[in-house]
């Protein structure tokens, strides 16, 4: 069994029957075309349902991934050569073109069933095939339509549902000759699947939340998402007047995000850290900076929140610096000049709720001192690589003088 060669059929036929250089195609009858489709349809459930049991006979894990990748690469083979006789003249009669359509969507078939039940033994970090990703796109297309229009997502979670479907589009609307690997194929059609399951839900039975189980679950590390989720926490918790209440459901929300398992080896953006890893280091940030307050004395405090009052009426105008990073470039500078001591203040909010009112950027002219401290905690590498390059070159300048 191990030795069978399942794909035998389907390789003679694109290699040699629909193969315009090796064989006069248009010599076949309609009768002919309509027995390939309906042996194409059988040969792609028997080699689905042979394939386990070829590969579940196997007991060492080398010869798995070596059988599913050889597997895996000659059906892209295959299926750019569906792709390529599509075009071809001799293809246009109609029997033939439904013979061609009916084979690349045998081959999307068996590479969705590879890359679905054997993943783990892919190499998810090789670059995908041209036309490969072209049929995979255009898959992923229609399905993101018809999740896009589905009441469960025209009715529920406005925001977090903007941010997926702005994500989805974008990767398959991409007209850049842009480098993809099959990880982040494959991480698209796991999260479309998951997206599936939650539609055939009950109206009765969702909540707002749930698409952020989901998301959270399959690792979409996406910032937007991640400013996003952080930002509704701190809604909910500022509803409370009293720090009591506030850290009581801050702890309660944080327990609820520890519930929320992740699914093992799935991440959106593979260069940027886990959503889980990111999301908790920030809960922690916040209990730690609401303990803090705990301690203030309520004299200090007083002298507080008389000084944010002061900064209210500074004049938006006149009284600002402006300054040329974004919120988040200047919250990590703020952040390390805190921890290293450069600054010295009773606490890392002490520090932003006396600088942040006197400062102002180019898009913005009131800036949030709380939301500013809050995104220091959640530090994306292209704003860490421009910080880091600022203070570079004011090393230089320093040089100088």
């Amino acid at each position: 069994m191990n030795q069978t060669y399942l794909l035998e059929w389907l390789d003679l036929l694109v290699t040699c029957t629909l193969n315009p250089s090796k064989t006069d195609v248009n010599a076949l009858t309609e009768v002919q075309s309509k027995a390939i489709i309906e042996k194409t349809i059988e040969q792609t459930l028997f080699i689905q349902s042979q394939f386990k049991i070829k590969v579940f006979s196997l007991n060492k894990e080398k010869q798995i991934k070596i059988i599913v990748e050889n597997y895996h690469s000659s059906l892209i083979i295959f299926l750019d050569n569906a792709i390529e006789r599509s075009h071809h003249v001799d293809f246009e009669r109609f029997d033939l073109k439904q013979v061609i359509h009916t084979l690349i969507s045998c081959f999307d078939e068996l590479l969705s069933f590879l890359e679905t039940r054997f993943s783990s033994y892919l190499s998810l970090d090789m670059l995908v095939p041209a036309t490969y990703l072209v049929v995979s796109k255009k898959k992923l297309r229609h399905k993101i339509d018809k999740l896009q229009n589905s009441a469960t997502f025209t009715v529920n979670n406005q925001k977090a549902t903007g941010i997926l479907f702005n994500n989805l589009y974008s990767f398959v609307n991409s007209k850049r000759n842009k480098k993809v690997t099959f990880r982040q194929v494959l991480y698209r059609k796991q999260l479309i699947k998951e997206l599936e399951l939650l539609n055939f839900l009950d109206n009765k039975d969702l909540n707002s939340s749930k698409l952020d189980e989901i998301l959270i679950y399959m690792n979409f590390n996406s910032r937007s998402f991640i400013n996003y989720f952080t930002q509704c926490v701190v809604d909910k918790i500022n509803c409370f007047d009293s720090l009591t209440g506030k850290m009581e459901n801050l702890l309660l929300y944080f327990k609820e995000f520890n519930q929320i398992h992740g699914k093992d080896g799935v991440i959106l953006n593979s260069h940027h850290q886990d959503l889980k890893t990111v999301l908790s280091d920030w809960f922690k940030h916040e209990i730690i900076y609401l303990e803090k307050k705990f301690l203030f004395p309520a004299a200090t405090l007083r002298d507080i929140d008389k000084n944010q009052h002061n900064y209210v009426a500074i004049d938006a105008t006149k009284d600002k610096v402006l300054c040329k990073l974004s919120t988040d470039q200047t919250a990590l500078i703020l952040r390390a000049s805190n921890e290293l001591n450069i600054l010295i203040a009773k606490s890392m909010n002490h520090v932003f709720k006396t600088i942040v009112p006197f400062l102002s950027t180019p898009h913005k002219v009131d800036l949030s001192y709380d939301a500013m401290r809050s995104k220091s905690y959640v530090a994306e590498d292209r704003d860490k690589k421009i910080v880091i390059e600022t203070l570079e070159r004011m090393i230089t300048r320093i040089k100088e003088y």
